[in-house]
């Protein structure tokens, strides 16, 4: 079972990228939930959702405290939160920052996680410009897709397309291909 841990703030679509991821993922036959957790429920105020993604039926039904995959949609929760509580050693982690890890103040935190695991991604920017307004999530779901490889990014962009429709979803679905691009993993080199 794979347990993602999506941190934001309200009016980011925390709760949508969770839907969207567990949509995706049941697209290609995989058990999947996904379920928030508010704490006062206004714009801007922190928000944490939670997906779960297996082959066999999921009867967990709390919130994860030890995911294997940590989604950071505002950066500025680095600095409030301890966003990272329980991700294991071998986890994920993606960061919508435009900024390395370095100058997140994380790089030595990050060296503990396999090459390849820990990736910043500059999804508000890529919404904008595909969306012409800073919402991140589907960018930050085809950066996941990419960088862990747990759906297919043709799952994800029909899960966003399904989700909104018409224009909206085709830029969306545009934003996640572009993030997507930037996190595949590096061809090895001979």
């Amino acid at each position: 079972m794979l347990e993602i841990r999506i941190h934001g703030r309200g009016g980011q679509g925390v709760v949508t990228a969770a839907e969207l991821l567990s949509f995706a993922a049941f697209r290609e036959g995989q058990y999947a939930q996904a379920f928030p957790s508010f704490g006062s429920e206004r714009m801007g105020a922190p928000v944490v959702s939670f997906c779960r993604l297996d082959h066999e039926p999921i009867r967990l039904r709390e919130p994860i405290t030890a995911p294997d995959v940590v989604v950071v949609q505002d950066p500025t929760l680095l600095q409030s939160l301890d966003v990272f509580a329980g991700l294991h050693d071998d986890g994920w982690v993606l960061v919508n920052s435009s900024r390395g890890f370095a100058d997140l103040g994380l790089a030595e935190w990050v060296e503990r996680f396999p090459r390849g695991h820990a990736r910043c991604v500059p999804a508000t920017e890529i919404a904008r410009a595909h969306l012409g307004r800073p919402l991140p999530s589907a960018a930050l779901l085809g950066g996941f897709a990419g960088l862990t490889g747990a759906v297919a990014l043709d799952s994800l962009r029909a899960a966003i397309r399904e989700r909104f429709a018409g224009d909206v979803g085709e830029r969306n679905a545009a934003a996640a291909a572009a993030t997507f691009a930037l996190t595949r993993p590096e061809p090895a080199r001979c």
